[in-house]
C-alpha cells in the first residue's frame, strides 16, 4: 500500500497521467478511483472499497488477481534473469513458452515469434502475410480483406484493417487502403443486431464469396476476430461462420489471419475460438490472457509452410526484418507457463460449462427489461445493447452516455464495469466463482434498472 494518501494519488494522476480512450477534461472533473490491490476476481481502492473485476483488467485475468503460483514464478524468474535478447540469443524461458504454445494451439500451427501486445502482434502478421507472397513470386498480393466493426489494436498497421470509423477515421490519411467486408450483423442498413429485423447478417458471406471473387488474386490475407467481434460491440458471428471464412480463403489462395488477442486462452469455451469450428488459420495473433493478465507478452503464430517462405540465403534478403527490444522477456514468459499450469491443475477449461450456462441463462432473462435490445454471448463473453425504444430499436443518443451511466452506477453494486458506446461488457476472469457471477449478473441488472427505469 502507498504511504500518500488518497487525495495525493488522484491529485497526481490527474495531474499527470493520459489515460487511454478518455476524454480527459471529463476525466479532471470528479476524483477517480485509485486501485491499489488485487485479490482473486476482486479489485481493491486506496479508501479499501472492494469491486468485483467485471472487465477481466479490460478483457487479460484469467485466473484472478494475484494468483501465489503465478506471483512465485514471477519471483523465481526475477532472481535468475530479468531479460535477455532474442537477437543473437537463445531464451530458456521463451523456448519453453513457445513450446508449449505450439502444443495447445490448432493443428498444424509450429512457429512462433514474440512481441508485447496485441496491436503488434496483429502488425506482424500482416507483415508475415505481405512478405510470404513476396517470397512466393506473387508480388500483386498486397491487399487485405477485413470486417466492418472490426479491432485490432492501435497501431498503424492495426488500424489500417480496422473497421470502427470512432475510432479509425481520424487517422484515415496514414493508412493503407483496405477493402471491408459486411461484419455479421445488419449490413444492408448498418444498424446493430438489435435493431435488425430483416436477417440480412446471414447473407455477409455471399458477399465476402463476391469481395474474394473480385479482389483474391490481388488479396494477401483476410484478417478476422474469430467467433466475437470485440470492441465493435460483442458481436457474436452464426455457428459455421468461421470454417466457411477459412473454406472460402482456401479457395481463393488467400491467407487466414486470425486475432485472437481478446478470445484465445479460454475465453470463448476452448482455449482458442478458432478450434471450435475446427479451424487452423495461417497466422495466429495472441496476447491479453497470454500472461493472465500479469505482464506485456504477444505472440504472433503461424505455420511451416509460411515460415519457410522466409529462408534462404543471406544474400536474397528473405529475412523477415521486424522485431521488439522485449520479445520473448523472460519474466514475461515465466507467467505464461505458469498460468498454463493453472489451466491444467485447476482443470479451469471443464469447469466452464457451468459458468457459461449460466452466463447465458441470465443474459438471456434480461431480455424482459424494456431499455435492454439485444444480448450477445460466447463462452465466458458477454455484451448487453442498450436501446431507449425497444419496439423501434432506437438508440439512445450517444450523448447521453447510457452505458457510461450504468457502469458508474454499477460501482454503487460493488462491480467495475466498462461498456462499449450503449453496450454493457460481461467479461470476469474466467476462475470467477458461480457466486460471484451471480454477484455480477445482479448487480449489472441492479444498475440497467436504476439508470433506465427499465
Amino acid at each position: 500500500m502507498s504511504e500518500l494518501s488518497t487525495e495525493t494519488l488522484r491529485a497526481y494522476d490527474q495531474r499527470y497521467v493520459w489515460h487511454p480512450f478518455t476524454q480527459m477534461r471529463d476525466w479532471e472533473a470528479e476524483p477517480p478511483v485509485v486501485i491499489t490491490k488485487g485479490e482473486g476476481s476482486w479489485i481493491v481502492d486506496s479508501d479499501g472499497n472492494r469491486y468485483l473485476d467485471g472487465v477481466a483488467a479490460i478483457w487479460t485475468n484469467v485466473h484472478g488477481h494475484c494468483r501465489r503460483e503465478i506471483n512465485e514464478a514471477i519471483k523465481r524468474q526475477v532472481d535468475r534473469l530479468e531479460h535477455s535478447t532474442l537477437l543473437g540469443l537463445a531464451g530458456e524461458q521463451p523456448s519453453l513458452l513457445a513450446k508449449r504454445l505450439i502444443d495447445i494451439a490448432p493443428e498444424g500451427l509450429s512457429r512462433v515469434f514474440y512481441s508485447d501486445n496485441g496491436s503488434t502482434a496483429v502488425e506482424i502478421g500482416i507483415k508475415m502475410a505481405f512478405q510470404y507472397w513476396i517470397h512466393r513470386n506473387r508480388p500483386e498480393k498486397t491487399r487485405f480483406i477485413s470486417f466492418k466493426n472490426a479491432y485490432h489494436g492501435d497501431t498503424i498497421g492495426a488500424v489500417s484493417v480496422g473497421g470502427i470509423d470512432l475510432f479509425h477515421e481520424v487517422f484515415r490519411p496514414l493508412l493503407f487502403p483496405t477493402i471491408l467486408a459486411p461484419s455479421p450483423y445488419c449490413y444492408r442498413c448498418e444498424l446493430s443486431p438489435a435493431r435488425c429485423s430483416t436477417g440480412c447478417r446471414r447473407e455477409c458471406l455471399q458477399k465476402l464469396e463476391e469481395l474474394l471473387e473480385e479482389h483474391g488474386r490481388e488479396t494477401a490475407a483476410v484478417v478476422i476476430e474469430p467467433l466475437v467481434q470485440g470492441a465493435g460491440g460483442m458481436i457474436v458471428q452464426p455457428p459455421g461462420y468461421l470454417h466457411r471464412v477459412r473454406e472460402l480463403c482456401n479457395r481463393y489462395d488467400v491467407l487466414l489471419i486470425a486475432d485472437e488477442v481478446a478470445v484465445g486462452f479460454g475465453r470463448t469455451g476452448t482455449m482458442f475460438a478458432c478450434q471450435q469450428e475446427g479451424v487452423t488459420p495461417d497466422i495466429m495473433a495472441l496476447s491479453k490472457g497470454i500472461t493472465a493478465g500479469y505482464l506485456p507478452l504477444a505472440a504472433t503464430l503461424t505455420t511451416e509452410e509460411v515460415y519457410s517462405a522466409f529462408l534462404g540465403e543471406y544474400r536474397e534478403l528473405k529475412t523477415f526484418f521486424h522485431g521488439h527490444t522485449f520479445t520473448g522477456n523472460p519474466i514475461a514468459c515465466a507467467a505464461a507457463i505458469a498460468s498454463l499450469d493453472l489451466f491444467a491443475s485447476d482443470d479451469l477449461l471443464n469447469k466452464l460449462p457451468e459458468k457459461t450456462g449460466y452466463l447465458k441463462q441470465r443474459l438471456e432473462a434480461l431480455r424482459e427489461l424494456s431499455s435492454v435490445g439485444d444480448v450477445r454471448y460466447c463462452g465466458m463473453v458477454g455484451g448487453i445493447e442498450l436501446v431507449k425504444d425497444k419496439r423501434s430499436g432506437e438508440p439512445y443518443p450517444w450523448e447521453e452516455r447510457i452505458g457510461v451511466r450504468v457502469c458508474r452506477e454499477a460501482r454503487n453494486h460493488g462491480l467495475f464495469l466498462r461498456p462499449l458506446g450503449n453496450v454493457i461488457v460481461v467479461f470476469p476472469p474466467l476462475a470467477i466463482s458461480m457466486d460471484e457471477l451471480g454477484f455480477l449478473l445482479d448487480g449489472i441488472e441492479a444498475s440497467i434498472r436504476v439508470v433506465t427505469g427499465a
